[in-house]
């Protein structure tokens, strides 16, 4: 596949066609000990977040006080169950994405969106830094009405900082989620297996002011 194909979606009709299985995880967080799948402790709530590679992006969520549990894997995409290498090929349309649950009473959505804001460049379309391809592309992936508006409001206040330092229009895709497909579970906390691993994690430098957020619910 040439760069432009790793760059466009595949069209409905072009996508791979995935499978009926799930993909097995472990029952455990490498890290935490918490359950990996629901059901989740009761006032839990979820929220899914695309930032480019998944490995440094779920330490960036696993290490955020209040949440729960975290788990890489493919949203926002058209193949059923893909596998990793289905999902870097370009032919199925997910994003590389992580599902954070958190404990509303210890932090918030707008918390969550300020460290998704500030762990990467949102600016980069299709890629991030030298991850290139459709599964790297920036997206937000909401639940309700309440996240969707949250990260909308989110996103312009975090443009008209992003314009002031020079930066471009923000590129991340905003939208329901559709549906969460657990990654291989080699992918699972990897940097906590592997902690010399690669992460191509990187952010603008440029701070997410949520206090906005805070106020407008």
């Amino acid at each position: 596949m040439g760069l432009e194909e790793k760059l466009r979606m595949p069209a409905p009709g072009s996508a791979l066609p995935g499978r009926e299985a799930r993909m097995p995880v472990p029952a455990e967080h490498y890290v935490s000990g918490a359950p990996l799948k629901g059901p989740f402790p009761a006032g839990c709530r979820q929220a899914v977040f695309g930032l480019g590679c998944f490995w440094g992006a779920e330490r960036r969520f696993w290490e955020t006080f209040g949440v729960f549990t975290t788990a890489v894997g493919y949203a926002g995409g058209l193949t059923p169950n893909p596998t990793y290498e289905e999902v870097c090929s370009g032919r199925t349309g997910h994003a590389e994405v992580v599902l954070v649950v958190y404990d509303p009473e210890k932090v918030g959505y707008p918390a969550l969106l300020k460290t998704f804001w500030e762990s990467h460049d949102p600016t980069q379309g299709m890629r991030q830094g030298n991850d290139v391809g459709t599964q790297y592309r920036s997206a937000i992936y909401t639940f309700d009405d309440e996240q969707r508006a949250q990260a909308e409001r989110s996103r312009d206040a975090y443009q008209q900082a992003l314009t002031a330092a020079g930066y471009g229009e923000i590129t991340t895709e905003i939208a329901p989620v559709d549906e969460f497909y657990y990654a291989e579970s080699f992918h699972q906390q990897y940097l906590a297996k592997v902690p010399n691993g690669y992460c191509g994690l990187g952010g603008t430098g440029v701070g997410c002011n949520v206090e906005p957020l805070v106020r407008a619910d």
